[in-house]
């Protein structure tokens, strides 16, 4: 007996031990993760949804207001405890639009407690909903997105999906300062799982609203110029047309368009996304003979010619035994650079290519490797502008490449064999004719703070000289001269300074160029004479299998806008 007693007593004492042992590991050793354990089961960690910055266009100098939040519901229903028939006759009743599930599905698996049946249900249905007093139903609230401006301008300020996050334009670009930061609430419960307020127990991390951006953008010129390019389709009898308006003064663009548009509002609606593409940045293409203003723009500031240096035009050049002709067959014999631009002849931009390189019959290495370098270094062509959106850098091909043959370069100097945006062709022209400074484009004008102040960003910098000030007054002048030399009679109102250049782009068919579907392109820049230039717009139409001309149909799109900025930007003729 006393050995089972001493027995015992030996393992109460071992027992006694080990359970002192685990007190002190989990007391002492492993508190904290016990503490952690706890908090799990007791605390629900919830997001408090920051608010999503809204976007302002300027209307004159003050902004206005284009998107907006909406306060909208989700509705999710927990299968297991809902009443199938109340539950989808009262929800299909005041909320049928809004349904992203169907009741089979919601019901198929009742071991599924969280069911998302609608997004994007408004106030009024809501509350009449939430009066049928469901259960197994709850309601989420959220922000969702109102486009002031209707359809205007959509292919550049994008859309916000149903996850909440910015898709396209600058809802998609600048998602991450518009979505802000969400904050977190730590919220303790009892067993039941019901909320109980212990003061230091509860977390909160504020949610940091997203910002409120005040874009470039002008709405009075934006409403414009898609009236203006609407009008032109119905002229041309085509399909799709682009515009850019900007200031070439500080790169800020005051209108960006593309049609056909759509509803921000309806984006799931849409079947051609392709209409989700903001075609001035993201869709590059061949300009055509716009291009012809940076190729003698680097031949003058080269010193390598005037607008009165002559040459022989034969209609056309033997090029790598490719005979490169020009669309116009007249005006042949001994002329000059500025007959040549007038009347938009290729021989011409590939002699200023010649005279690049030093020698007026032939392409030769020196005159390619200063091409590309004013082409794409300079005007900062075939690369991305670094404006607050979504582009594609394009190409344009470097002097020593495999393929940087003399027929190609030819083709570049009137906008063939290349790709570049619409973009970073208004951006080029803007510094030729404001005197020689590329400005990097930009969208952004600055902010709208919480307290409602309008907070102007700086006014940009140059960011680098392209070609001097007497080549940019040079051009300017050529470039007057080319649009007034015989077409536009009666179009542009006297005591003010308008220049341009056509471009009709030819499409590629079979590998190889046509002119049965062709790009029309027409670039140019207005203001009182004796001054600086104040705008630049840019504009383009094309339709699939059609043949659109720069002169015929994008320059009286131009036009249109171009006596409108005139108004709008009030003007005064020179001298006045």
């Amino acid at each position: 007996m006393n050995k089972r007693a001493k027995f015992l007593r030996l393992g109460l004492y071992v027992a006694v031990a080990v359970i002192l042992a685990r007190l002190f590991v989990i007391q002492i050793i492993e508190h904290g993760d016990w503490v952690a354990r706890a908090e799990e089961e007791h605390i629900v960690q919830s997001k408090i949804k920051a608010t999503r910055g809204e976007i302002y266009m300027m209307d004159g100098d003050q902004p206005s207001i284009a998107v907006m939040n909406e306060t909208v519901w989700t509705i999710v229903v927990d299968p297991l405890t809902a009443d199938e028939k109340k539950v989808s006759e009262t929800i299909d009743l005041y909320a049928k639009d809004k349904k992203v599930a169907e009741w089979k599905d919601v019901f198929a698996d009742k071991t599924r407690r969280y069911y998302v049946v609608a997004r994007g249900v408004k106030r009024d249905a809501i509350e009449k909903i939430r009066d049928a007093e469901l259960a197994g139903v709850w309601y989420s609230k959220t922000n969702a997105r109102v486009y002031a401006e209707g359809q205007m301008a959509s292919s550049l300020l994008g859309f916000v999906n149903a996850e909440g996050e910015g898709q396209y334009g600058v809802e998609g670009t600048l998602d991450k300062e518009l979505a802000g930061e969400d904050g977190v609430l730590k919220t303790v419960t009892d067993v039941n799982n019901v909320a109980l307020s212990i003061g230091n127990d509860n977390v909160r991390v504020p949610a940091k609203n997203g910002k409120n951006v005040v874009l470039s953008i002008d709405k009075n010129v934006q409403y414009r110029l898609e009236k203006a390019l609407a009008n032109g389709i119905n002229r041309s009898k085509t399909t799709h047309a682009a515009g850019i308006v900007m200031d070439p003064s500080n790169g800020e663009v005051w209108a960006m368009a593309n049609l056909p548009t759509y509803d921000a509002t309806k984006y799931a609606e849409v079947e051609d996304t392709s209409v989700f593409i903001n075609a001035p940045l993201e869709s590059a293409y061949e300009p055509g003979s716009m291009c012809k203003t940076f190729s003698f723009a680097s031949a003058i500031d080269q010193g390598k010619m005037t607008p009165q240096t002559t040459y022989n035009n034969a209609g056309y050049l033997m090029v790598d035994n490719w005979k490169i002709e020009n669309a116009y067959k007249g005006q042949l014999g001994v002329i000059n650079m500025q007959t040549g631009l007038d009347y938009s002849l290729n021989t011409s931009s590939m002699t200023a290519l010649m005279l690049l390189g030093g020698d007026p019959n032939n392409i030769n290495q020196k005159g390619k490797n200063l091409l590309y370098e004013y082409y794409h270094d300079k005007f900062g062509l075939g690369q991305y502008t670094g404006i607050e959106l979504f582009e594609t850098p394009g190409y344009v091909t470097e002097p020593d490449a495999e393929d940087a043959y003399n027929s190609r370069y030819a083709n570049m100097t009137f906008g063939q064999g290349m790709n570049v945006t619409m973009m970073q062709v208004a951006s080029a022209f803007s510094s030729v004719i404001n005197g020689g400074e590329f400005y990097r484009p930009t969208i952004v004008a600055g902010e709208v703070t919480e307290d409602g102040e309008f907070l102007y960003q700086d006014s940009p910098e140059p960011i680098r000289p392209t070609i001097s000030a007497e080549t940019s007054a040079t051009m300017r002048q050529m470039l007057y001269g080319t649009r007034s030399y015989k077409r536009t009679s009666g179009v542009d109102k006297p005591g003010y300074y308008i220049g341009g250049k056509t471009g009709t782009s030819q499409g590629i068919k079979d590998g190889a160029y046509t002119f049965d579907e062709t790009i029309g392109n027409y670039i140019g820049f207005g203001g009182a004479e004796g001054e600086l230039p104040k705008y630049v717009i840019m504009v383009k139409i094309w339709g699939e299998g059609q043949k659109m001309e720069g002169e015929k149909d994008a320059m009286p799109i131009f036009d249109e806008l171009n006596g409108y900025m005139i108004d709008y930007l009030q003007i005064k003729p020179g001298g006045q």
